[in-house]
């Protein structure tokens, strides 16, 4: 009898754990779509599931409609089309800027979203949706008990689990089946290649948005029954289900729903299985963080970015570099003045106003040391901030000197900064991200629950701060005290930037993988950052309690370091004085609001459309109104007498005419003239008259200041092969990327056709018939060799006719093939629907001779059948084999070209040696 009633309560936390898992599950597939397919993290998905529940509660409530009707339009409607219009207004910018800037602005819809639904409804006058709300679920109301397999369940629950069933095996079949879902896959795999072979990734991007506000939307709807119209819990439910998400190293939905189910029965199972848990506040609660942080270290080490997302984190331009000294500070200079005066002069109340906002400002110091220098997000200062003040408070009461114990304060955020460092030398990016803000409420859920520490929920009092002649009960003292305090910190990152172990930082946040070889440490500059930022925010937080008086565990949730990094990101983390104009402006402009009876969600509201600014200028504020004056210093350079510029604007000319002595061609003999450069334009070919299908005019193209192509004219005609031959570093690959659209030409033209298609995308191009091979190998690793084919070919049947060995391999995954097996894959559809052009790049690298044998017969065939080829190589014997025509480069030019008859020895020696 006991072992039967144990098996049932056994069931009965399963099943109703799965019930639970599958909100974590559909969430976190929607969070794993999104990320996988646009490289960004989107921190706002509880708060988009959060609108859609709004949403569907107004719908039923306030306007009456059926409970299926307004979740049909809630998560059908509603959450896609919201999906879509935040991924034209933010989300597609987001994708190419920077980490900090994606993660922040994401962070400022989380706050955004929630608070533009709340002023809604008030403004409408519609039903209230906060605690006193009691939304219903999508089934019959009241719900219906039931008993499956001898557990009491009600149709709200069973409701939800089908759902997750449904969803799941709908998502399966879309990713698997259909030409969208593949498409999504091979951007995911290989964004780049993806749009070499007509993808248009920006059309992917909005559909993963769509596909992934929906989810959102149906995860919110399908949970609002249990959690309510609160904000606050569809941001925790957020890092539940990024929990699932991370067990599905955020690429695989199905690893991640099955993860999700996982983690709703663990949770349950702990519950009611771990009577000892109930000593330790809070800890059966933080089981899915927990989860999260030994996820994020085991399984996420920090590698290769995906889907878009910058490579490297530069340092922005300094737009102020040629403003004298005095002229930049200046600024800075009037306002501490001004603020002095105020300070001294102005109403007390207003001054205490001022004093929290320096109070934040301090705190927000640390911000600029590990993400402005570091450029890591760490959302546990915050909790850095708690630990310090609860630690002063509790040593304080304990009996230790005042200053003694602000001093231990300090040290605690220091040694835990140390102790979340640690974990961190494995992560990097957004998984360092969500590691700290696991971090953040764990501590939130169990450490600052401890009575022992916290002291309840009475917390700790704390004296003023005592000089002899004042101390900082006065907020004038307060003032000048935090104004010292930030200066003193504003000095050591400056003296930081400047020193050996600043430039190694930012040599290792710049580029990791140079600053490595060149001997630099970057688990040491980690550690520095973080013990420092650490010490940064305890310092603050403990100048916070004693502001305030006390310290409670509730005073600095782990939720306020949102908050707070979207402030001072949006002011310029980078500066010590975007951090002091940040605390500012988070203190004084609710006060403002509160002043002129404005709604508070209307500053919460302005968070997201600082976000939306992030998109296109993720350095902050303080950066555009630098960026403002250099303009207007061009523009007034422009305006003057141009007696008065001198020879200054001769040195911005680029191209051929810009081109000086040490940049010769090969030698006299080859100095063509231009109708021989480009060829005639009507060659006779086998009896006829053929036209020339491509064209590059004097193109000039490089990557940011490095100019690598300098008017490069270069043709081919159908049926035609041209061999572009150079050593090293001469500009081929570069000449390719700007032919197929993956690199944009700074001046010049690409012609196809006689049609100028300069400005058209990759895709465009690819779909017109301009085909790239790049250079290693041109597949789709993750995909089978049927789905790589299938990207270009509606039925691969024709290319296992050819080809049987890729017959044999068709459910493989491309990574798993050999060299030349990938790259006959990579040509083979090229052989059923031949493009226009094809651009080979290197195709033989790394091969067997027997295969690079093989491969040029594929482009002997492929020229014969009509189609115009490119094709790069180094190895010039079994390019100059198939060749019609050879073109030289060298230093970004084109140095000769001829047929293929009229190169000999001498001219291949200029041409890799640079001999004359």
């Amino acid at each position: 009898m006991l072992r039967q009633r144990a098996a049932e309560m056994i069931v009965g936390y399963v099943l109703s754990g799965l019930v639970t898992g599958a909100i974590f599950a559909i969430m976190g597939a929607g969070l794993t779509l999104s990320y996988a397919a646009t490289g960004v993290f989107n921190f706002a998905h509880g708060a988009i599931g959060f609108l859609t529940a709004l949403v569907f509660y107004q719908l039923n409530v306030a306007l009456g409609l059926p409970a299926w009707l307004a979740a049909l339009i809630a998560v059908a409607l509603f959450a896609p089309a919201l999906g879509y219009l935040l991924h034209r207004a933010m989300f597609a910018g987001l994708a190419q800027a920077g980490e900090t800037a994606q993660i922040v602005g994401t962070i400022g819809l989380t706050i955004a979203l929630p608070a533009l639904g709340l002023l809604v409804v008030d403004l409408l006058g519609l039903p209230a949706a906060d605690a006193t709300a009691l939304p219903r679920g999508i089934g019959p109301h009241p719900a219906v008990g039931l008993e499956p397999l001898g557990v009491r369940l009600d149709t709200d629950q069973l409701i939800t689990f089908a759902f997750s069933v449904v969803t799941a095996a709908g998502l399966w079949a879309f990713m698997r089946h259909t030409p969208y879902g593949l498409r999504m896959r091979a951007s995911v795999d290989r964004r780049r290649l993806a749009t070499l072979r007509g993808v248009d990734v920006a059309a992917t991007s909005a559909l993963a948005w769509t596909l992934g506000s929906g989810l959102a939307g149906l995860a919110g709807v399908l949970a609002v029954s249990v959690v309510g119209l609160d904000a606050t819990a569809y941001t925790v439910l957020l890092f539940a289900s990024a929990t699932a998400a991370v067990f599905g190293r955020l690429r695989s939905i199905p690893w991640t729903f099955a993860a999700g189910l996982a983690l709703g029965v663990v949770q349950n199972l702990v519950a009611g299985y771990t009577d000892f848990l109930e000593e330790i506040t809070g800890l059966r609660a933080a089981v899915p963080v927990i989860l999260l942080f030994a996820g994020l270290v085991l399984l996420n080490r920090s590698r290769e970015r995906v889907a878009g997302s910058t490579a490297e984190d530069a340092p922005p331009p300094d737009h102020l570099a040629g403003v004298p000294l005095w002229r930049r500070r200046l600024p800075w200079v009037v306002a501490l003045v001004a603020l002095l005066g105020f300070t001294f002069t102005g109403p007390e109340y207003y001054v205490g106003i001022a004093a929290q906002g320096l109070v934040l400002a301090l705190i927000f110091c640390s911000f600029v040391v590990v993400t402005g220098i570091g450029g890591m997000v760490n959302l546990a200062q915050a909790s850095f901030a708690a630990m310090a003040a609860l630690t002063c408070g509790w040593a304080f009461a304990s009996g230790l000197p005042f200053l003694a114990a602000i001093l231990l304060g300090v040290l605690a955020a220091g040694g835990v900064g140390l102790l979340v460092a640690l974990p961190a030398l494995r992560l990097g990016g957004r998984v360092l991200t969500l590691a700290t803000l696991a971090l953040a409420l764990l501590a939130d859920q169990v450490l600052f629950q401890v009575d022992a520490f916290s002291n309840g929920t009475i917390g700790w009092p704390l004296p003023a701060l005592g000089f002899g002649f004042a101390d900082t009960s006065d907020p004038r003292v307060r003032v000048v005290v935090l104004l010292v305090l930030i200066g003193v910190v504003g000095l050591l990152v400056k003296n930081l930037e400047k020193s050996a172990s600043g430039r190694a930082i930012l040599a290792v946040r710049s580029a990791p993988a140079a600053a490595v070889t060149s001997g630099l440490s970057a688990p040491r500059a980690k550690i520095l950052l973080f013990v420092l930022a650490s010490a940064i925010a305890g310092l603050g937080g403990v100048l916070y309690a004693i502001s305030k008086g006390s310290i409670t565990a509730t005073d600095l949730p782990a939720f306020s370091g949102f908050v707070w990094l979207a402030v001072v990101v949006l002011q310029g983390v980078r500066r010590i004085g975007g951090a002091v104009l940040g605390g500012l402006i988070a203190v004084v402009f609710p006060e403002l609001l509160a002043t002129w009876d404005v709604s508070a969600h209307v500053g919460a509201i302005l968070f997201g459309a600082g976000g939306m600014i992030l998109a296109k200028h993720p350095d902050g504020v303080l950066a555009q109104l630098a960026e403002a004056r250099r303009r207007h210093r061009r523009r007034t350079r422009r305006s003057a007498p141009v007696g008065q510029v001198g020879q200054a604007g001769q040195l911005g000319q680029v191209g051929p005419e810009a081109s000086t002595d040490q940049e010769r061609p090969v030698g006299p003999e080859h100095r063509v003239p231009v109708e021989r450069l480009v060829g005639p334009s009507r060659p006779e070919v086998s009896g006829g008259v053929a036209q020339e299908v491509f064209r590059l005019e004097n193109v000039v193209a490089g990557y940011a200041d490095c100019t690598v192509l300098r008017g490069v004219d270069l043709v081919v005609r159908p049926g035609e092969a041209v061999a572009l031959l150079g050593a090293n570093g001469a500009g081929k690959s570069t000449a390719c990327a700007v032919a197929a659209g993956d690199l944009p030409a700074t001046s010049g033209r690409v012609l196809l056709d006689g049609a100028d298609i300069t400005d058209w995308p990759a895709y465009r191009r690819a779909r017109a018939g301009v085909l790239l091979a790049p250079e290693g190998r041109g597949v789709f690793p993750g995909l089978t060799v049927e789905e790589n084919l299938r990207t270009w070919l509606p039925d691969p049947a024709q290319v296992y006719e050819r080809l049987p060995r890729l017959a044999e391999r068709r459910a493989v995954p491309a990574g798993a093939l050999s060299g030349g097996e990938q790259q006959l894959l990579t040509l083979a559809p090229a052989l059923v629907r031949p493009p226009r052009v094809l651009i080979a790049d290197e195709p033989s690298l790394g091969l067997a001779p027997l295969v690079v044998q093989q491969i040029f017969e594929l482009f002997a065939e492929l020229r014969e059948r009509g189609v115009a080829l490119l094709l790069v190589e180094e190895k010039a014997t079994e390019a100059l084999r198939i060749a019609d025509r050879v073109a030289f480069m060298r230093l970004g030019r084109v140095t000769w070209t001829g047929p293929r008859g009229e190169v000999d020895g001498d001219r291949l020696t200029a041409a890799y040696l640079g001999a004359t």
